[in-house]
C-alpha cells in the first residue's frame, strides 16, 4: 500500500509485550511494510503506529522503562495510532485506576469489563464504515478477550460501533483510532484497512 508520492507505506507495531506479531502478519498481508517498536527511535519515518492487545499495565510499565510516553504521545499527536484492547486503554485520558497512560484520546475505559478470560465471547457487529468489496457492508466478527469496554467519549472523540445494548466497543478521534476487540484474530482484513485509509 502506497502513501503520497508513491511511497509504499510504513507502520510500526508496538512490541514491548502482547499480540503484535498478529498485527504484522496481517499489514504484510496488505502489502505494508512493519517495523517492530521498542524504542524511541525507531518511531522514526513511520507513517502510523498500531499498539497492541496485551496487558495495558505492563506494556505502561516497560514504556515508561525504555522512555517511550513522551515519544508515543509526541507521535500520536502527529500520525495516526490505532490501539486494540489494551492499546485502547493505553491511549485513554482515563483507565478509572492509576496507570501510565498516554491520554491523547478523549475516551474513558473500563479494564476487563466483560469478565475474566473464560468470559471471552465473540459476536458479529453491523461496521458499514468499514470498506467492502461487494459494494454491501457485511457484518465484522468481533473478538473479545477480556476486553475493556469504552464507557464514554467526549471532546472530539465519537464512537464507531457498539454492542446490541449500546455499549460502545470503537471508538476516533481524527487519526486516533481504538477498539475493544481484536482485528488482527480475524481473517479479515476490513478494520487493518480502514486504518491505512485513515494513515494515508
Amino acid at each position: 500500500m502506497l502513501v503520497g508520492g508513491g511511497k509504499r507505506m510504513k507502520v510500526g507495531v508496538l512490541a514491548l509485550q502482547g499480540d503484535f506479531i498478529e498485527h504484522q502478519a496481517m499489514l504484510g498481508r496488505l502489502g505494508v511494510e512493519t517495523v517492530q517498536v521498542r524504542l524511541p527511535q525507531e518511531l522514526e519515518g513511520l507513517d502510523a503506529l498500531i499498539i497492541p492487545g496485551g496487558e495495558s499495565t505492563t506494556i505502561g510499565k516497560l514504556a515508561e522503562a525504555f522512555g517511550l510516553i513522551e515519544p508515543l504521545r509526541q507521535f500520536g499527536q502527529q500520525r495516526p495510532v490505532w490501539g486494540t484492547c489494551a492499546g485502547a486503554i493505553f491511549l485513554s485520558k482515563d483507565a478509572r485506576r492509576q496507570q501510565p497512560l498516554l491520554g491523547i484520546m478523549d475516551i474513558m475505559v473500563v479494564r476487563n469489563a466483560f469478565g475474566r478470560q473464560v468470559n471471552s465471547f465473540e459476536i458479529d457487529l453491523d461496521m458499514p464504515f468499514l470498506p467492502s468489496s461487494n459494494g454491501h457492508s457485511t457484518p465484522f466478527h468481533a473478538v473479545f478477550i477480556r476486553a475493556p469496554l469504552i464507557e464514554s467519549v467526549s471532546g472530539n472523540a465519537q464512537a464507531l460501533a457498539t454492542l446490541p445494548d449500546g455499549r460502545i466497543v470503537a471508538a476516533r478521534q481524527g487519526r486516533l483510532l481504538a477498539t475493544s476487540f481484536h482485528p488482527e484474530l480475524t481473517g479479515d482484513d476490513r478494520f487493518h484497512r480502514y486504518f491505512l485509509e485513515l494513515a494515508k
